[in-house]
């Protein structure tokens, strides 16, 4: 099955998903956001990644920042932070170079390591777009993070493309509903950029249809 375009989904929305499939839902099914601290920081650091005039010859290595990837095969389209490409003889030939490169991608988070997927599958779905794109097997891909200034080297197991398989048509499933589902509060809810959209303590009594209803009418 491949997807038509006007179906694609964000890659970046993986994370979100990850977190809570209704604040991915929320932003992007309802288009609902506010940026917190934490996103004000994501931002900051994307904006230094995010240069895409820059390309840099490193030794075996081409550095190529915010290149647009997508795939059919998942639904998926969005910016990979930082492509390094490195040369190989079993790589493959690309624009403006006679050597043949094999692509890793790299994604800057702005804290540190976290002990859930979101991340690794965020950056597991660019390997597999460049997969795609480029005709190619994309074996790891790595993770900087700001806060301890640590690159995580990321292999890319079978494991992990099917939990990625998994978590997307799920996303998929719901966009095509255009369902938003209900709140599960928890501790998260303290740190999530769209609670106040989300009414998550209010939700537990009421819906926010019902909420918003009984406002208006006031």
């Amino acid at each position: 099955m491949e997807y038509n375009e006007d179906d694609f989904l964000m890659i970046s929305g993986i994370q979100h998903f990850r977190f809570c499939s209704r604040q991915w839902a929320l932003i992007h099914i309802e288009q609902a956001w506010k940026d917190n601290l934490l996103t004000f920081d994501g931002q900051t650091l994307h904006t230094k990644a995010d240069q895409p005039q820059i390309r840099e010859k490193r030794k075996d290595k081409l550095i190529v920042r915010s290149l647009p990837v997508h795939s059919r095969e998942l639904g998926l389209t969005g910016i990979c932070d930082v492509v390094e490409f490195t040369e190989s003889k079993s790589g493959v030939s690309i624009q403006g170079s006679e050597a043949k490169y094999l692509p890793n991608p790299v994604e800057y988070k702005h804290g540190h390591k976290k002990y859930d997927l979101s991340d690794t599958l965020q950056l597991l779905a660019e390997a597999i777009c460049l997969e795609e794109m480029m005709g190619c097997k994309v074996s790891h891909g790595y993770i900087y993070y700001q806060q301890t200034r640590h690159r995580e080297l990321i292999p890319f197991t079978d494991q992990l493309r099917i939990e990625l398989a998994e978590t997307v048509k799920k996303m998929h499933q719901l966009w095509e509903r255009r369902y938003t589902p209900k709140v599960k509060t928890g501790p998260w809810c303290k740190s999530c950029s769209v609670a106040e959209f989300c009414f998550p303590e209010l939700i537990t009594k009421q819906t926010v249809h019902s909420y918003l209803k009984r406002r208006l009418d006031e």
